[in-house]
């Protein structure tokens, strides 16, 4: 412990965060850390916990689908300090915005998986008798009766 911060090595972040350690110089060389990367005696990388939370933040942007330059301009932006609020709720938000669309697209095509689930469950069941070949044709009838909630026959 230096200063009452523990110091972690790459290896110690890459298993805390589940990025490899090539991923972990990736972000680095990609400006996606709020804070400069330190080296210790024989020059290795050493991370803070604060690294690791901030990584933690990126990732989770990064999976629900924030673009790399966004995420670079939102950590220049926490890089940068006080005064800049309104610029990063603006980032936030779009990306909100992005995220509860893409989780109503999700949910419609969870719709039809769980609809086309329903059918074979009620061919194994034997409901009506309905074959596998029975289930197409079911299909066909019901394909011009219904749509699936992207708007595409189903």
């Amino acid at each position: 412990m230096a200063g009452n911060k523990e110091i972690l090595s790459i290896g110690q972040v890459a298993e805390r965060t589940g990025l490899s350690v090539h991923a972990l110089r990736f972000y680095e060389q990609e400006g996606l850390l709020v804070n400069p990367v330190p080296r210790g005696p024989g020059g290795r990388r050493v991370y803070s916990e604060q690294d690791v939370d901030w990584l933690n933040l990126c990732i989770i942007l990064r999976a629900s689908g924030m673009p790399l330059p966004e995420i670079r301009r939102y950590t220049e932006l926490a890089r940068q300090g006080a005064g800049n609020e309104q610029e990063r709720i603006e980032l936030l938000r779009r990306h909100q915005d992005q995220v509860a669309d893409q989780m109503k697209q999700l949910e419609q095509c969870l719709d039809l998986i769980n609809f086309k689930v329903r059918v074979y469950e009620d061919i194994l069941d034997g409901a009506g008798g309905h074959s596998c070949d029975a289930a197409v044709q079911l299909g066909n009838e019901e394909r011009r009766q219904t749509t699936d909630p992207l708007g595409t026959t189903i």
